[in-house]
């Protein structure tokens, strides 16, 4: 039984019956058992324990005995349970080798299917490099029938023939009636339309850029120098044509002459239009 001091002589202590005096319940099995469990909180929660340390000390190492020997007895319980278990693990190892041959048998099937879509992704790969190559040659052969288009449009305009020499005659070119309206201008003796050679060089312009796009070095746009040239040379002479038949006190002349100073411009072909105004001077 545990000793309590509660001080004084020890005659005032012999008149105390030890018997009436509060035994501590027993520690609770549930105060361990909370998965936050600290020492230090569950000792200071006893503060109002009338325990001493040394009893409290005793008590808890005789809970741990306890609970070693409740561990003992449920192992020599279950000790047959134990037995029983290994014995129904005999005959384990065929049962995995099953599962093992089963593993590899599935491991060779899916390595056959990622070959099988590893070969697919190769060969869509192909078609689809293939198919970016044919739209290719598609757009390809698109630009050089236009620019054969166009050419053959110019040319006729310009009255060139694509084989020999330049078909034009002076007066012999008609303008139809819409041209005569948008142009507001006609034709007088040698004199062309500013408006229809805007319209022809721009026209040349584009096949020029079309060209490039393509590509100056292609077999097919090379064939076509000789007829570019050919144009070239038709428009220079128009264009030339108008400042020979230009009046310097006109101030109509003189606009005209600026708006083909521009289309020179448009041709990269500014030089020439210096050297036949400084021949025009001397």
């Amino acid at each position: 039984m545990s000793r309590f001091y509660f001080g004084g002589s020890d005659s005032s202590g012999s008149d105390i019956d030890e018997d009436s005096l509060p035994y501590p319940k027993p520690l609770a099995r549930s105060a361990f058992l909370t998965p936050e469990f600290d020492p230090t909180i569950f000792l200071s929660s006893l503060r109002n324990r009338h325990q001493t340390l040394e009893d409290l000390r005793t008590e808890l190492r005789t809970r741990s005995l306890e609970l070693n020997r409740e561990l003992l007895n449920l192992v020599n319980d279950n000790y047959q349970d134990f037995l029983s278990l290994g014995g129904s693990l005999k005959g384990g190892d065929e049962k995995v080798e099953d599962v093992r041959v089963g593993l590899l048998g599935f491991k060779r099937d899916v390595e056959g299917l990622k070959f099988k879509v590893e070969s697919r992704r190769v060969e869509v790969d192909g078609l689809m490099e293939e198919k970016r190559r044919i739209r290719k040659e598609i757009q390809l052969g698109k630009g050089l029938l236009e620019v054969d288009q166009r050419l053959e449009e110019l040319e006729e305009s310009l009255m060139v023939a694509s084989i020999g020499d330049t078909l034009r005659e002076s007066g012999e070119e008609e303008m139809s009636l819409s041209e005569s309206e948008d142009d507001n201008e006609e034709e007088t003796g040698n004199a062309i339309s500013v408006s229809r050679l805007q319209r022809r060089v721009q026209q040349y312009v584009y096949i020029k850029r079309l060209m490039g796009k393509i590509g100056v070095n292609h077999p097919c746009i090379l064939k076509q120098e000789q007829r570019v040239l050919k144009i070239r040379q038709t428009l220079l002479l128009d264009l030339s044509n108008v400042f020979k038949h230009r009046s310097i006190t006109d101030e109509q002349d003189k606009a005209r002459a600026l708006k083909v100073m521009g289309l020179y411009r448009d041709m990269g072909e500014l030089n020439e239009a210096l050297q036949l105004l400084t021949k025009q001077r001397e």
